[in-house]
């Protein structure tokens, strides 16, 4: 669809769109300031027959301005499909005056991220709701750290803070690698059963490799085995596989020594082993990754207590 207007206003190239754009569209409500902004940084506006992707270009004198787009393309944005969750008792799997556990489920984001300008609910916030409202005396929302991350597709055991003052022993924990983590995955493994059926013999295999992101920064997140002289980072897990299933699964159990972005689902994909549902590292869809985070252990920093958080398998 090609729209045009001509204007001898002097006035700012986004503003312009703004003011005149909607009366053109069968959706006016799609028009916000955000996505003509986008519009004109994706190069499909021009003004005077060139291509301009400055929001802020200032229209002076006599300026023809067409836009070559899809309506549905550029002002329809697919929202992601997030499971609504709320924490509640069930779900808190430890909880003192210092520290609060909970069992995240698939597909829910971990910390805040914006999607089409709208905030996406995410488990922080759910975090802060719930201890506001088991305190609702208090003016402001309670305090809430996040010390470490679960992908958004990942569920199972993730630790929060509530006091500022245990933050730097946690991260040193965790940056030291005292914190025992677990985690259980559903692996397919149909194009590689000779080699998979030598794995199971032997039940266990450990994986190491030096790793960094492969994908740009524009794309979605992909990691895997980069050299140590190019900026790889080490990374090592021990893997047990549990039990093969009827469908041909594999239930294999992971414990963590580094923790790298994605490292467990890079892992098992460099063996020909990857998690169900990871389409990113070549598996087969199934509407979530299959990928559990079991079981934290660690010494509380102020107890001194040894702490096992457990979070029941799902699949």
């Amino acid at each position: 669809m090609i729209i045009n207007f001509s204007t001898s206003e002097k006035l700012r190239l986004d503003e312009f769109l703004r003011q005149n754009l909607p009366s053109k569209l069968v959706h006016p409500e799609n028009a916000s300031n955000s996505k003509i902004r986008r519009l004109i940084v994706s190069g499909v506006v021009f003004v005077n027959g060139k291509q301009c992707r400055r929001p802020a270009f200032e229209l002076r004198g006599k300026s023809a301005v067409s836009i070559d787009f899809d309506e549905e393309k550029f002002f329809y944005e697919k929202q992601p499909d997030d499971v609504k969750f709320e924490v509640s008792a069930e779900s808190v799997l430890f909880e003192d005056e210092y520290i609060i556990c909970v069992n995240k489920p698939a597909n829910f984001p971990t910390e805040e991220t914006i999607v089409g300008g709208q905030k996406r609910d995410n488990l922080h916030d759910a975090v802060v709701r719930y201890l506001w409202q088991k305190n609702p005396s208090l003016r402001n929302p309670p305090y809430v750290g996040i010390m470490h991350r679960l992908d958004r597709g990942t569920s199972g055991v993730i630790l929060f803070t509530k006091q500022r003052s245990v933050n730097k022993d946690i991260q040193a924990m965790f940056e030291s690698h005292d914190f025992k983590k677990i985690y259980y995955a559903l692996c397919e493994a149909s194009n590689v059963a000779g080699k998979i059926e030598a794995f199971f013999s032997g039940k266990k295999f450990t994986v190491e490799m030096y790793m960094n992101r492969l994908s740009s920064k524009s794309q979605a997140a992909k990691w895997g085995k980069v050299p140590k002289e190019n900026g790889g980072l080490y990374s090592k897990t021990d893997f047990e596989i549990i039990e093969k299933r009827k469908n041909g699964h594999f239930l294999v159990k992971a414990d963590l020594y580094t923790g790298r972005t994605h490292q467990i689902r890079v892992h098992l994909s460099s063996v020909s082993l990857p998690i169900f549902g990871d389409e990113l590292y070549g598996a087969s869809p199934s509407g979530r990754v299959m990928l559990h985070a079991e079981r934290l252990e660690f010494v509380h920093p102020v107890t001194k207590q040894n702490i096992c958080v457990t979070a029941p398998l799902p699949f």
